[in-house]
C-alpha cells in the first residue's frame, strides 16, 4: 500500500491573497503563464488575480473537455515564450489543460504523444493549480485529461511529475458560482470519492479520506447550493470534501461512471460534471451486488440507520437519485442522445484504462444495460 501526494496544499478563506508569495517564495518562479476560461475572465477572478501577479500573461480560451488543437497551439506559443510556471485558474478543463501544457512547456511535440504514464522525457514546469469550482480534485492529482479531437477520446496523461507544486484552495473562490455549476461539479466531487472507496484499488488510506469526503459533501451540497455566498461554513465543507475527494481517487482510481462519463464527454462535449452526475446512481446500482457491504458503510456513514447491508446500500443510491433531482440534474434523455449511439458509447467505456478498477466485471453488453436503463429512467 502506497500514498503519493507531493503538492504543497494551501486551503483557506482568503488564501488567494497569498498567491504572489506562493510564487516568489515557495515555487521561486519569475515568469509566470495563467491558463483558464472565459467564464472565470467573465467571473472577474482573472482581473483579481492579475492585480496579484503583475505581469502574468493570460491564455483564457480553454474549452470544456479541453481539446488537443487548443492545448497544442499553446504550447508551440510557450516553447517562444519560455516561461517557468504555469498556473491553473478555474474548473477541471483549466487545471488539466495547464498540467498538459507545463509538459509540453519542455518536451516537443503534441499532446497525443503522451498518453498514458510517465511519457515525458523532460520533467514538466512548475504547475500551481488555483480551483474555481467544488469538484476538480485536479489539484491534488497526477492526470491530465486532454479530449484528442481526431479520435474523439478523451486521453489520460499521467506521471508523478504531473502533480501540482502547489495548491491554493480557497473557497471564496466559489462564492458567486452558479446553482446548476454548484449540483453538477459537487456532485462530480461526490462521484470521486464514492468511486476511489469503491474500486478494486482502493486502500485503507484512500478509504479514510473517501469516507470523510462523502459526509462532507452529503452534508453540504444542498444548503451551498441554495445559497452559496451566505454559507460560508458549507462552501468551505464543500471545498475541503473536494480535495479529500481528489486525494482518495488520486491514489486508488475511478469506476465505471467516469468510464461513461468521460465517454460521452468526448463524443458529444457534455459537462465533466453532469455526466458523472446523471450516470451514478446507475453504476451503483450495477455495482451493488459486488459491493454491499462497503456501499452499506457509506450509507451508515451518512446518517442511515438500516442495519441490512442490502437495504442500507439500496437507501444510498436512492438518496443520492434524489439528492441529484432536488439539485435540478439532468436524466440522461435530456442530452438528446439516442440509443443508436449507446453501441458506441459501449465501446468507448469498455475501453477506458479505469474500467479495470471497477468493483465489479464489465464488458460491452454491460454498459448497453447501463446505458438502457438510464435512458428509460427519465421516461
Amino acid at each position: 500500500m502506497q500514498f503519493h501526494m507531493p503538492a504543497r496544499l494551501y486551503f483557506g478563506s482568503g488564501e488567494i491573497q497569498n498567491i504572489d508569495k506562493v510564487i516568489t517564495e515557495y515555487i521561486k518562479a519569475k515568469k509566470s503563464i495563467l491558463v483558464t476560461d472565459k467564464g472565470v475572465v467573465a467571473s472577474g477572478l482573472v482581473e483579481r488575480v492579475k492585480l496579484l501577479v503583475p505581469g502574468v500573461k493570460i491564455y483564457d480560451q480553454i474549452e470544456a473537455n479541453p481539446k488537443s488543437d487548443t492545448i497544442n497551439a499553446i504550447a508551440r506559443e510557450l516553447r517562444e515564450i519560455k516561461p517557468d510556471l504555469i498556473i491553473g485558474l478555474g474548473g477541471g478543463s483549466p487545471l488539466d489543460a495547464g498540467k498538459a501544457l507545463a509538459l509540453l512547456a519542455t518536451n516537443p511535440g503534441n499532446i497525443e504523444a503522451y498518453e498514458g504514464r510517465e511519457k515525458y522525457v523532460q520533467d514538466p514546469l512548475a504547475f500551481l493549480a488555483v480551483p474555481t469550482t467544488c469538484g476538480t480534485g485536479s489539484e491534488v492529482t497526477w492526470v491530465s485529461v486532454i479530449t484528442d479531437v481526431d479520435r474523439k477520446f478523451k486521453m489520460s496523461i499521467k506521471g508523478p511529475k504531473l502533480y501540482p507544486a502547489a495548491s491554493i484552495v480557497d473557497p471564496d473562490l466559489i462564492r458567486t458560482l452558479p446553482g446548476p455549476v454548484i449540483a453538477s461539479t459537487g456532485l462530480d466531487a461526490l462521484t470521486h470519492a464514492v468511486e476511489a472507496y469503491l474500486s478494486k484499488p482502493a486502500t485503507l488510506i484512500t478509504d479514510v479520506n473517501a469516507e470523510k469526503a462523502v459526509g462532507l459533501i452529503l452534508g453540504s451540497i444542498e444548503s451551498a447550493w441554495e445559497d452559496i455566498e451566505n454559507n460560508r461554513e458549507q462552501r468551505e465543507n464543500l471545498m475541503y470534501g473536494s480535495t479529500l475527494a481528489g486525494f482518495a481517487f488520486g491514489n486508488s482510481d475511478v469506476t465505471a461512471v467516469h468510464c461513461i462519463s468521460e465517454s460521452i464527454g468526448a463524443l458529444y462535449d457534455v459537462a465533466h460534471g453532469i455526466a458523472n452526475s446523471i450516470f451514478l446512481p446507475h453504476v451503483l446500482e450495477y455495482n451493488r451486488p459486488a459491493c454491499e457491504e462497503k456501499m452499506a458503510v457509506l450509507a451508515r456513514k451518512t446518517g442511515i440507520r438500516n442495519s441490512d447491508d442490502s437495504g442500507a446500500a439500496r437507501e444510498f443510491i436512492e438518496n443520492i437519485r434524489q439528492l441529484s433531482a432536488r439539485l435540478d440534474i439532468p436524466v440522461f434523455r435530456d442530452l438528446n442522445i439516442g440509443p443508436d449511439q449507446f453501441e458506441l458509447i459501449a465501446d468507448m467505456s469498455f475501453r477506458n484504462n479505469s474500467n479495470p478498477s471497477n468493483p465489479r466485471s464489465l464488458d460491452r453488453e454491460d454498459y448497453m444495460n447501463i446505458l438502457e436503463n438510464a435512458y428509460k429512467s427519465g421516461e
